[in-house]
């Protein structure tokens, strides 16, 4: 089997699978864990080796620990994420210890500030107090090995943790909307890039609401715009081991679209980017 395409996760030292396994799909869910296993189980076999999750994702962190402490193996070869959304020391730290023990695991790769949306959230988060010494601690003991931060509801919010926290990744929407209205990817993104900060792509389905067979946006082609930005890899949520073989193979026969094939697909979206930009709160 040809293997999936890597890239450096910016300045970790990590070179990891240009596709990842979201945290959507089977994983936010409650009382599927037999399916999610087989999406899990699935995503190993093909290779995949960047896992994503949160603590605000219903069973995700379960699913997780009802596999790695049995693939061991396994849990050693891949990229293990989580997140919290606490915005305060105590709360951050609860989160960990909670991930921590319901994924089966002893740390984590990468340990993500979450949803990070208003200036109130960074006071919060970067005050005294606040979860980012949490995050620095937790390194400091290597209960994480990274620390990453979240956003898709406002790019200057992204951008200023982007900027000025010593983050070594961020989660952003990567999709033609976004090449449509700007600001994440026209912003954020080269400031991360300036500074060495991996880039990781979500949204790129758009919750499977950008996929329009009929104009011929499929799946495919909207993984491909994405892996055609600047990032470091790109994660897409999956329900089936279908799905996930899809992923797969998008990772291993990648070809870069030309800009005016960009362009072509930014142009379908355009006139209802401020509609399909859901995950928005500026709009």
């Amino acid at each position: 089997m040809e293997t999936i395409g890597t890239r450096p996760l910016g300045k970790t030292g990590i070179n990891t699978t240009i596709v990842g396994l979201g945290g959507e799909g089977v994983l936010r869910t409650f009382g599927k864990t037999g399916p999610a296993k087989t999406v899990i189980s699935e995503a190993v076999s093909q290779g995949i080796r960047y896992f994503d999750s949160a603590r605000a994702y219903a069973g995700s962190e379960g699913y997780y620990g009802s596999y790695w402490p049995y693939n061991k193996e396994a849990r050693n070869r891949i990229f293990q994420t989580s997140k919290s959304a606490s915005r305060d020391y105590e709360g951050a730290m609860a989160d960990l210890r909670t991930t921590l023990r319901t994924m089966g695991v002893d740390h984590l790769d990468l340990w993500q500030i979450h949803d990070v949306r208003t200036r109130e959230d960074i006071l919060d988060i970067e005050g005294p107090g606040g979860a980012l010494e949490a995050f620095l601690e937790a390194k400091d003991q290597g209960l994480i090995k990274h620390i990453g931060v979240t956003g898709h509801h406002d790019p200057a919010i992204l951008s200023y943790c982007v900027d000025n926290w010593p983050v070594d990744t961020v989660l952003l929407p990567v999709n033609p909307v976004e090449g449509a209205l700007g600001g994440f990817l026209t912003q954020t993104l080269p400031i991360a890039v300036e500074k060495g900060i991996g880039v990781i792509g979500m949204k790129v389905l758009g919750a499977s609401n950008y996929i329009y067979e009929e104009l011929g946006a499929t799946p495919e082609l909207l993984m491909r715009y994405a892996l055609s930005q600047n990032v470091s890899l790109i994660i897409v949520g999956c329900s089936s081991p279908a799905e996930v073989q899809t992923l797969a193979r998008m990772g291993r026969g990648f070809k870069p679209m030309s800009a005016e094939e960009q362009e072509k697909v930014v142009k379908v979206f355009k006139p209802f980017s401020k509609q399909l930009a859901y995950y928005r709160g500026t709009f």
